[in-house]
């Protein structure tokens, strides 16, 4: 075993820029020890991100194949970036539990507005600062607070393997009100969310995706040293969509963990979890 691994990328079945296999050859390439493929879920709003639900057989079917063809070369695993839209659609669901993955990765990307219209907090700055002002009258703070609220009640339900890209709503809503997550309430959110977090022993992504872009992981790196006292166990994920981002950030996200006095990361061994040194 060693550090390279990553268990969150995004193939052609959904938003992803090439096929699985392309992906699963870079990470031979590379000499990971071993690899996830996590599309994002079916949901129930027609999106360009999300994998449509009938594709979900051929999804799995591609992934058994590569699994025999590569077995020898990379421990392979598949699962899903599942969303947390409210109680009846979440990775706690029956449907995402009946699935036959090897992991759930539980996510908040959209918050609900007023009118019951489902809104995407990811994406460009832009189009994120267009809904802002659509849905919620230009009240980021808002909009802030229902990503946290959605975030509590997900991991209350469960369902899910890790968590990704927490913290993620900081980067949007910071370019829209620049230093907004330095402010004492946004950090009170984070820090009383981590805390929520630890108690339930939950595991947690480091996302490395706008590391080369923004300089900046989910969460931010200033929290790393608040997660490592809270006890919270990591694993470092790129979230790529494409095959040449598998290992994006992943060098910066150790270093940065270790400065902060992590000294293990998580990582699948045979189907299993376990904690794995940095190395140096």
């Amino acid at each position: 075993m060693n550090n390279l691994t990553n268990y969150h990328s995004h193939c052609d079945f959904c938003d992803g820029h090439a096929p699985m296999e392309l992906f699963v050859r870079e990470a031979v390439k590379e000499g990971f020890s071993s690899y996830g493929i996590s599309s994002h879920a079916p949901f129930p709003v027609q999106n360009g991100c999300n994998m449509q639900k009938e594709k979900m057989t051929a999804y799995l079917e591609e992934f058994r194949r590569l699994k025999r063809l590569y077995s020898s070369e990379i421990d392979l695993y598949i699962g899903l970036e599942i969303d947390f839209l409210d109680d009846s659609f979440n990775p706690s669901i029956d449907y995402f539990q009946s699935l036959p993955l090897d992991y759930r990765i539980g996510s908040v990307h959209y918050i609900v507005a007023s009118d019951g219209t489902p809104v995407d907090t990811d994406g460009s700055p832009e189009r994120f600062r267009n809904y802002v002002d659509t849905y919620f009258d230009g009240d980021v703070k808002e909009v802030v607070h229902r990503f946290y609220r959605s975030s509590f009640r997900m991991i209350e339900l469960g369902g899910f393997d890790f968590l990704g890209h927490l913290d993620k709503i900081g980067l949007n809503a910071s370019l829209y009100c620049p230093g907004l997550d330095r402010e004492s309430w946004y950090k009170k959110w984070v820090t009383d969310y981590l805390e929520e977090v630890a108690s339930r022993n939950l595991l947690v992504e480091v996302n490395t995706k706008a590391w080369e872009t923004r300089g900046r992981f989910y969460p931010n790196h200033d929290y790393f040293e608040l997660m490592n006292d809270l006890g919270i166990r990591v694993v470092v994920n790129s979230d790529a969509h494409y095959p040449e981002k598998i290992n994006a950030g992943r060098i910066e996200a150790l270093c940065a963990l270790a400065q902060a006095g992590y000294t293990n990361v998580w990582q699948f061994c045979k189907g299993n979890w376990v904690d794995v040194p940095i190395e140096d």
